[in-house]
């Protein structure tokens, strides 16, 4: 199963100089001749019209609301979402709090999954939690592919889930203009 992971789009409904739409390489992973068989945003739409868009191409969605998000995609999505894929627990949440003691919080926070798929800070994380328990909890952030902020390229994720093992974690980056 294929996956293409996304979050802090922030695509505004009106032109505010910011990314009008996903970038070309994004929509092709979503419903292009390679598409993902899931498609997961971890909040920060900003717009309706995003979530419309990608429930209508994607082949499955699963999607949080961002702090970012409106009255009426926090009527639409969760604020945690969880999904069971051929075994792998996937949790999604758009906020984690800071990066230092964040695999240690989470890993109390979601004690039941195998991986966590987050957004927020629109920085590329992978990383893994060690619970005293022995599992481990996978934190991946995808960063943004339209809202880079101090970051040189735009980011966004895919990945393979095989027999319920996430695989092949994919950091993709398209430079500015």
């Amino acid at each position: 199963m294929k996956l293409l992971l996304i979050a802090d789009t922030h695509l505004p409904d009106r032109s505010t100089g910011r990314a009008r739409d996903l970038p070309a390489p994004v929509w092709a992973a979503v419903d292009g001749a390679d598409a993902a068989d899931m498609v997961v945003h971890a909040g920060d739409w900003v717009s309706v019209a995003l979530l419309d868009a990608l429930a209508a191409r994607a082949a499955r969605l699963v999607g949080v609301f961002g702090n970012n998000d409106g009255p009426e995609l926090r009527e639409r999505l969760p604020e945690v979402a969880r999904v069971e894929l051929d075994g792998l627990r996937l949790a999604v949440v758009h906020e984690t709090g800071a990066a230092a003691g964040r695999e240690r919080r989470c890993a109390r926070a979601f004690p039941d999954d195998d991986v966590l798929v987050f957004g927020h800070s629109h920085i590329p994380w992978d990383s893994v939690a060690h619970r005293p328990d022995g599992s481990r909890l996978r934190l991946l952030n995808p960063g943004s592919p339209t809202d880079r902020r101090r970051r040189p390229t735009f980011t966004w994720m895919t990945a393979t889930v095989r027999g319920g093992v996430l695989d092949e974690v994919t950091l993709h980056h398209l430079p500015p203009g």
